[in-house]
């Protein structure tokens, strides 16, 4: 196994573990990165001034720079340094932490028969809803977000490239047109109209990243609660008998089995982490899931307890370029956990199937669908 295979793989903690007894960053030579795998070695990568989140030679990745994807990625606050990270987080964050989701997730959770479509389905449409994007336009925003993020990843084809153009040209033009009034929308903006940082293009862009970051996360999430819930039927009993444990229960989860299993950070110039140099132009694989599971970060790291006391979640990042909309995330996740206890409790109790979506990165389970069979080899059968 290597640290790319460990996302997707069944159960790769024993493999983090191994890995943990070296607490120093490790060179992998195969994959040419540096491994951060302690708690300890993952914090001092993601506060390090001198590891960016894009290379300095790439700002935007080759495959989409020409393309409108890569206009909105390059424009994007988490895929940059100083202003461009620093005015739209100013912007947008105060107004993430005081967004609220009461009713909104009933209001637009749809149809609940599909689970790998309410994953990747439900998140976005939250937050759309929450930025004025019409209830009949939710899910083709859905849609379009997802085509987006597809070029994202290494692994995408040419053909997904084309699809994140258009789906970029297309939400561009949604959040250019006149908005519903929402509270969300109405702080964002009196924030960018209170501020220095006049960019209008650049603002657009980030409440599409707000949608493509909300995309594959907040799907494993859920997608990783539901399996937490069939591997542990006591959970699911809790749940039912008190269901303001459902925060709690995401919250672990999120810890337990990251949906974000790894991030990279890259090296702008010469330094010393622990006890490595590191050179200009290195790459250093942040194992978040890792993390997650050091013993010196969440004691008994490999039980699952949802009255965990000061319980560490390095999964929505750390430092500056920590995930803005964890609180939101979460609360999402929670309240979809409970939409489908009220609507379709059996989906939450019965045996499944499932596999892995193909991913350097993330962790988000494609569960089998209604009418297949087993020949599709599951990773594995939950009970």
């Amino acid at each position: 196994m290597t640290p790319l295979e460990a996302a997707t793989h069944n159960d790769p903690y024993d493999y983090y573990a191994r890995l943990r007894l070296n607490d120093e960053l490790l060179l992998d030579d195969g994959l040419g990165l540096w491994i951060a795998s302690s708690a300890r070695m993952v914090e001092a990568v993601l506060a390090h001034p001198d590891c960016r989140v894009r290379p300095l030679h790439e700002p935007v990745p080759a495959a989409i720079a020409q393309g409108a994807a890569g206009q909105v990625f390059a424009s994007l606050m988490r895929m940059n340094e100083g202003p461009g990270h620093r005015c739209p987080r100013a912007i947008i964050e105060p107004a993430l932490a005081s967004a609220s989701i009461a009713d909104v997730v009933a209001q637009v959770v749809g149809p609940v028969d599909n689970l790998n479509q309410l994953m990747f389905t439900l998140p976005v449409s939250v937050i759309a809803s929450l930025l004025g994007v019409p209830r009949e336009q939710l899910q083709e925003v859905a849609r379009r977000t997802r085509d987006f993020v597809a070029c994202l990843s290494p692994l995408s084809s040419e053909a997904q490239q084309q699809d994140a153009d258009a789906g970029a040209t297309w939400l561009r033009q949604i959040f250019s047109a006149p908005l519903e009034p929402t509270a969300l929308l109405a702080h964002i903006r009196r924030n960018y109209e209170a501020s220095e940082w006049q960019d209008p293009d650049a603002l657009i862009a980030n409440l599409i990243g707000l949608l493509s970051q909300t995309c594959e996360a907040s799907a494993g999430l859920i997608g990783n609660t539901l399996v937490a819930l069939h591997r542990q039927p006591e959970l699911l009993e809790k749940i039912q008998h008190m269901p303001t444990l459902a925060i709690a229960l995401v919250e672990e989860v999120a810890r337990y089995d990251s949906p974000v299993q790894n991030t990279r950070r890259f090296v702008a110039r010469r330094c010393t982490i622990g006890g490595r140099v590191l050179e200009a132009g290195d790459t250093v694989l942040v194992l978040l899931a890792s993390a997650n599971r050091d013993p010196d970060a969440n004691p008994q790291p490999d039980s699952f307890l949802l009255e965990r006391v000061q319980r560490r979640v390095f999964s929505f990042g750390a430092g500056k370029h920590q995930c803005p909309g964890q609180r939101l995330a979460l609360n999402i996740a929670a309240q979809a956990i409970g939409e489908l206890l009220r609507l379709r409790p059996a989906a939450l109790a019965g045996p499944c199937l499932f596999t892995y979506w193909p991913s350097l990165n993330g962790r988000v389970p494609r569960f089998q669908t209604s009418g297949k069979t087993a020949a599709s080899q599951p990773d594995e059968f939950c009970a």
